[in-house]
């Protein structure tokens, strides 16, 4: 988890800056080139945050199934994961992101984890009591009691830096366990939480993958999206999630395209390329003389340096 939203058009480029994640950097030099993926490889995932996590099995361990739960390494410690199926072509994959299951959870191992979410329910209720209380300025997002530790988790947001240290003693006090409190960020928050999108289906970052790079304003002007803050921001106000997606194919595809704004003599008159659309494989032109063009992509050719169109 990372420790960290009317108008028609945005003109103030830092206004749309504000919806890019903090942490985005271009430039990823890790690299695992060298690494071979386990044969076995599995998709599982942390119900109470919603993280994918991607787990293999030791030799004498049999074939898990969906909907097995395993016990599982975590940054919180030891907890259990729901098994989501084969994971068959694993893509950007390091080292350290794939985690040996230690064991399969036992029928007394998901009563527990069942036991437990009853637990949550009721301190979910008092963590807000206690907040009140404290008179902190805090949203609750998730509770969640680890399957083989005393510790309970309390995931919260809020808009500044909170001082929760007499609440933590008040919260030791009522559960008698350790208690450990994060604050996350929106994109956290709504992967954690679900709902829909502006596309009407769930969040991608709730039902698809929390694995997902950050996202830039370049991954949108790639695109000739608007810069329109509405259209391109998610219920948690940052940049869509599903911008990255297709981002490398627009670029590669624009690799072997004119770039929009250039000028080509053409037909007897200078025209300046205005429009460059990958998917439809069209470029629009508009000439001095004040004809609009539209030509397919396939006759523009780059030679000596300089397009033209053949």
């Amino acid at each position: 988890m990372s420790d960290i939203f009317e108008q028609d058009i945005c003109n103030d480029e830092e206004d749309i800056k504000n919806l890019e994640d903090g942490d985005y950097d271009e430039d990823d030099s890790s690299d695992d080139s060298e690494f071979v993926y386990p044969d076995i490889l599995y998709y599982a995932k942390l119900e109470y945050s919603s993280e994918i996590v991607y787990v293999t099995v030791p030799n004498n361990m049999r074939e898990l199934t969906n909907e097995d739960g395993i016990i599982i390494p975590t940054r919180y410690g030891k907890d259990l994961a729901l098994v989501l199926g084969r994971c068959k072509n694993p893509v950007a994959l390091k080292a350290s992101d794939i985690i040996m299951v230690e064991r399969i959870a036992s029928k007394d191992d998901l009563k527990r984890y069942h036991d437990m979410a009853v637990k949550e329910e009721n301190a979910f209720k008092i963590f807000k009591e206690k907040v009140l209380v404290h008179k902190l300025d805090m949203k609750l997002v998730a509770v969640h009691f680890l399957l083989e530790e005393t510790k309970a988790l309390f995931f919260f947001s809020s808009e500044n830096r909170v001082d929760f240290r007499e609440l933590v003693k008040d919260l030791v006090s009522v559960f008698k366990m350790r208690i450990e409190l994060r604050q996350i960020g929106v994109r956290d928050e709504s992967r954690i939480t679900g709902g829909l999108g502006v596309c009407g289906r769930p969040y991608c970052c709730h039902t698809i993958s929390d694995k997902l790079p950050p996202v830039s304003i370049k991954m949108a002007k790639e695109q000739n999206l608007s810069l329109n803050s509405m259209k391109i921001s998610g219920q948690c106000g940052r940049l869509l999630c599903c911008l990255s997606y297709e981002y490398n194919w627009y670029a590669e595809a624009r690799k072997n395209l004119p770039n929009e704004g250039q000028h080509i003599y053409y037909d007897g008159t200078n025209f300046r390329i205005t429009d460059v659309n990958p998917l439809t494989q069209m470029i629009k032109m508009l000439g001095d003389d004040g004809r609009l063009l539209e030509i397919p992509a396939k006759r523009y050719q780059r030679e000596n340096g300089k397009w033209k169109i053949f």
